[in-house]
Order: structure tokens, then sequence, then C-alpha cells
């Protein structure tokens, strides 16, 4: 893919749970944006510079507010289509985005010359969706998959049975790269997939484990839980990680290999 067809621009929003920045994608010539960013108008006008009068769709691939906000401002200076799907109720959704266009699981978006394939990826965010480039094998994975890193599950949108079906799904396309929305390209995607599968498993494994060995004698806090499954994580992002493990927690409950009267106190199952 040329450098017109494809430019990888990052906001200037680094920080902990944006790496160097959020990546927004120019496609095509201008004619496509996918993942605006936050509100930053430096960031739009560039955007827009870069377009060169060419932007005709704007695409999200979903509204946590480090992807999406700057999608409204951008449609408002170039008159663009805006592609995605409605934002949940949340505390870090951009409830003012509004799309002229949701698209249907699988749906092919023809937009001019180019197609992408809009594909419904749940489980960071209930209304995540990647975008297969069908011609040239590659996926604009949103925050469902990045480089370098896992990506926080936070219930109740949030959801780590979702995130790993949807891993599974990814599976069966044919996807030659990854176009991260944060981190850089990744060109071995199905070594991605797996290991992000098998490192959530393996979290899962010593949850369970732990769960089990310090709820022997009766409930155990989410907080010393934490401590102890996320013993190789820096404290400094605990406080993070306590979300992904109430997604862990949640999933085992489902599961039937674990109880909660309030999602804070935590014990094995009995009989497990």
């Amino acid at each position: 893919m040329t450098e017109r067809s494809l430019r990888c621009i990052k906001a200037a929003n680094a920080g902990v749970m944006t790496g160097a920045g959020t990546n927004t994608y120019l496609l095509a010539g201008g004619t496509i944006v996918i993942d605006p960013g936050p509100i930053d108008p430096a960031h739009t006008e560039h955007l827009v510079r870069l377009a060169a009068g060419n932007l005709n769709w704007i695409l999200v691939t979903h509204t946590h507010r480090d992807h999406s906000p700057g999608a409204l401002l951008l449609a408002q200076e170039t008159g663009a289509t805006l592609v995605g799907m409605r934002a949940p109720v949340g505390e870090n959704q951009d409830q003012l985005f509004e799309p002229d266009w949701a698209p249907m699981h699988d749906e092919m978006l023809e937009l001019g010359d180019y197609m992408l394939q809009a594909i419904h990826t749940p489980g960071h965010a209930s209304n995540h969706l990647c975008y297969l480039d069908v011609q040239r094998g590659i996926l604009f994975s949103g925050d469902h998959i990045n480089q370098g890193t896992t990506v926080v599950i936070a219930p109740p949108d949030g959801s780590m049975q979702q995130y790993l079906d949807s891993l599974e799904l990814l599976r069966h396309y044919p996807i030659r790269a990854i176009a991260p929305g944060h981190g850089s390209m990744i060109e071995e995607p199905a070594r991605a997939i797996d290991s992000l599968i098998r490192h959530r498993c393996q979290r899962e494994l010593k949850t369970l484990r732990h769960l089990r060995e310090l709820s022997a004698d009766g409930e155990v806090s989410l907080d010393i839980l934490l401590s102890r499954v996320y013993s190789d994580v820096p404290l400094s992002l605990h406080p993070i990680a306590r979300c992904s493990l109430q997604a862990h927690l949640l999933k085992l409950e489902k599961d039937g290999l674990a109880t909660s009267p309030d999602s804070l106190r935590w014990w094995a199952a009995a009989g497990d």
C-alpha cells in the first residue's frame, strides 16, 4: 500500500491508557479517515490539510473518548459522512457521536473505489467495530487489538467473554496485517491473536487459582485478589488492571466457577 493510500497520524494524547497517542488513519488519498481521535482542533486541522478537500467518510471503531470525539468537529469542517455505532451509556463514552451510517456486522462498505468490511467485535466496548480492507487484508482494529500491550476490559460495557469470542471470530478473516488503534503495524496477525487469547486464558487460570486458595476460609475482596493475580504488573497500573480483573471474575461467575453478592467480595463456587 502506498503512502498516499494509507497514512497514520498520531493524536497528541499520549498517556498511560493511550501509549504514544491514538492512531488516526487516512486512507484512499484522503477520502476516508478512521478514528479521528479526541477533541483537538490542531489534530483536526492537520487531518483537514492532509485530506486536501477529498474527505468523504469518517469511520469510528468505538466511542471511547480517545477515539471518536474528533469526528463531530471533522465532519463539521468537511461535510463527511459519519460511520460507526452509537455510544452505549457510560462515563467514558462519546454521547455526542451520532452516525449517519451504523453498519451491520459483516456489512461491506463501498466507499468510492475503496471496500471495507465492518466486523462487530464487542469486548473492549460493546459497540466496537473493526474494519477490514478486503483487497489488501489490513484490519483496522481500533482498541480490539493493540501493539505491545493488552487492552483494558472494563465492565459493565466491557465483557471478557465477548472479547475472547471476538478474537476467535477474527481467525476466520483473511487478515494479513493489523493497523491498531495504538502502537505500530502488526505484521503477524495470527500470532498476535493467538498470543492475546493465550494471555487472557492464563490470566483467567491465575485468577481462579488464587480465588480458590484465598476463599477457602471465606470470601476474598477484589483488592486482595488484585494484588495476587496482577503481582507481575507495576502497582501504578493496578487501578487499570482492577477493571480487567472484574471482567475475568464476571466471566468465571457466568461459567459457574465463582460467585459474589456485589462484585467486590468473591469466593470460588462450591464443589469446584
